[in-house]
């Protein structure tokens, strides 16, 4: 069987640096997307620079342009800030490789001195609006929301901690979940359908304010109870 490859929009920020490295260290073959391919490039090899340097066994990360990189991978995980997510996606909704399960990973947020908030746009959740961009036929799936971009890119930190899995699509769900379970340290959850999407994002806002007030970048959560 064909190994599934994973395409990240969104390469240069420490959310889809984090996701990119921790996927190859896992064996998944992982394409970084840019507007530009030799920027995608140079982001794959800035990648693989610091893989190397860590001195894991890894695949090597590659670098692509966007639309050429969501019409041949089997997962799109899109890292960028929301507030670019919604351009982003109407330059590529007709690029999707039949089948590809969408991976929304981004939180509309509103940062302001001391405080954090969801912005809820009138759909009910960031996810819900994306959702609404992307044709019917690419399974739309969401994770990874609540971990912190600065662990997830600082490789030599364990994760330790749990991502909650939400999408209507349940058979893309189970892919999304077997897939992100190849990362050491990280327990993928299902948590149900898109209606899970504005609990999460606001689990993200959240957390963003624990950690403000313990003065840390490296609060994540963890559920207890569930065995194994």
């Amino acid at each position: 069987m064909t190994q599934a490859t994973v395409g990240i929009i969104g390469g240069t920020g420490p959310q889809g640096r984090g996701l990119a490295m921790r996927l190859a260290l896992a064996g998944v073959p992982v394409v970084v997307g840019s507007r530009q391919a030799e920027r995608g490039q140079e982001i794959a090899a800035e990648l693989n620079r610091e893989l190397a340097a860590h001195g894991g066994a890894h695949l090597p990360i590659a670098g692509a342009e966007n639309g050429a990189m969501v019409g041949r991978v089997d997962f799109v995980f899109l890292t960028v800030p929301y507030e670019n997510a919604a351009a982003t996606l109407q330059g590529l909704r007709e690029r999707f490789r039949p089948g590809a399960v969408f991976v929304d990973v981004t939180v509309p947020l509103q940062f302001g001195k001391g405080d954090v908030q969801v912005v809820v746009p009138p759909e009910g959740s960031g996810s819900r609006a994306l959702r609404a961009l992307l044709p019917d036929g690419v399974p739309f799936c969401g994770a990874c929301k609540t971990l912190p971009a600065h662990v997830l890119e600082d490789i030599r930190q364990p994760l330790e901690c749990d991502t909650f899995v939400f999408g209507d699509d349940k058979a893309a769900r189970e892919r999304l979940r077997d897939l992100l379970a190849r990362i050491p340290g990280l327990r993928p959850l299902e948590v149900g359908g898109l209606s899970a999407a504005a609990t999460l994002e606001g689990m993200t806002a959240l957390l963003i304010r624990i950690n403000r007030r313990y003065k840390s970048r490296a609060g994540r959560f963890r559920v207890l109870g569930l065995g194994e």
